[in-house]
């Protein structure tokens, strides 16, 4: 939510001069509250995806990837998602009008410099509402991602900004952040390798921006085990705005899922002790481009057990290319965030937003009712 300001018996949304307008509803006018956002997530999410979520009165986010070399596999496949994106959601002939979906940026790559001279006309081509920035490396040179930010807000765009921590909220704030999401170390994927969960961050993040920023509309989104109503409602009693959600749109079929990973995701239970938080994912793979300030929750499988058992990480990444050749799934890495054990079936990304939003909706009613014997 906007940062509020709570007061004995009453709390209301931060502002000197009353309650604050609903951005996100101005931002995405056919959006539905609660609102439920899906994740820019690399690899699997799409055009086709977020523009379902967002036809479902959800706001859908395309991955727009990390390397930003001219002419990158990642921003060619971006613009063709985009353009998938603005036919299902039928504005074709329509070609100024904004699409109502955002676009989700990895910054943790070298050729981040080149950012406003291969990324930004993709997106001014093309007019996603918003655009999604997470995992600014640590030697990142200063201004470098308040100036992108600022070449953004120049060219008309949302700029949301994903964080694991109350320090890095609040410089996504000073750096001009419009959305910030808080993301719980519940997530599945890359995140913060210090961060907290969101029933404690949400609240603080909310504490920094009445404490630091009364002055300025900053939208608090929570993300991080995020799959259902209840937890859809939870995020709004903590104080965020709207909620992210990754891992119950994995299994959906508009996702770029490989069969093997979607079984795996719905057999999967007990979500907090099924999957772990680990630098080991990236070490595994030989990726080096995330840095030492974020690693990633996955299902533990194979290699995680080999690696907990003493298992020389050269074997490890031996056995990991060899059953890539192979064919071979036992050691794929399937990142999930720790509510994998409740998602039980695969379903369309619309009825994955309708059903949680009604959930919610539920949620929040059973709990007024239940209140007013406070």
């Amino acid at each position: 939510m906007m940062a509020q300001v709570g007061k004995p018996k009453e709390i209301q949304a931060r502002g000197k001069n009353g309650p604050v307008k609903n951005m996100l509803k101005e931002w995405f006018p056919k959006a539905q509250s609660p609102f439920i956002i899906s994740a820019p997530m690399l690899g699997v999410a799409n055009g086709s995806l977020a523009a379902e979520v967002s036809k479902a009165g959800g706001i859908g986010m395309v991955p727009g990837g990390l390397d930003f070399n001219p002419g990158s596999a990642q921003l060619v496949a971006l613009g063709a998602e985009l353009t998938k994106a603005r036919e299902i959601l039928g504005l074709v002939d329509q070609p100024r009008e904004p699409l109502p979906v955002g676009v989700g940026f990895i910054l943790c790559h070298e050729s981040l410099t080149q950012f406003e001279e291969t990324a930004l006309p993709i997106l001014k081509e093309h007019l996603p509402r918003a655009v999604w920035l997470f995992a600014p490396p640590a030697d990142a040179e200063d201004g470098l991602v308040r100036g992108i930010i600022a070449a953004l807000h120049a060219s008309g765009f949302v700029v949301i900004f994903q964080v694991g921590n109350v320090a890095a909220a609040r410089q996504a704030a000073l750096d001009g952040a419009d959305v910030i999401v808080a993301q719980g170390i519940d997530a599945g994927g890359h995140q913060f390798v210090r961060g907290s969960g969101v029933v404690t961050l949400v609240p603080e993040v909310m504490s920094m921006l009445e404490d630091e920023f009364s002055d300025r509309e900053i939208v608090l989104v929570a993300a991080g085990g995020i799959v259902d109503g209840r937890s859809v409602a939870a995020a709004l009693a903590l104080g965020a705005e709207a909620a992210v959600m990754g891992t119950k749109f994995i299994v959906a079929p508009e996702a770029w899922t490989p069969d093997a990973r979607r079984k795996l995701i719905l057999e999967t239970k007990d979500g907090g002790v099924s999957t772990a938080k680990s630098s080991f994912y990236d070490q595994f793979q030989n990726s080096t481009v995330w840095g030492e300030l974020y690693d990633g929750r996955a299902i533990i499988g194979d290699p995680y057990l080999d690696h907990v058992a003493g298992l020389p990480l050269e074997e490890s990444q031996r056995r990991f290319l060899e059953a890539r050749d192979t064919g071979d799934v036992s050691q794929l890495i399937t990142w999930v965030g720790a509510g994998v054990g409740l998602v039980k079936d695969a379903k369309p990304a619309a009825d994955i937003v309708n059903e949680v939003r009604e959930e919610a909706k539920q949620r929040v009613r059973y709990l007024a009712r239940a209140s007013s014997d406070f």
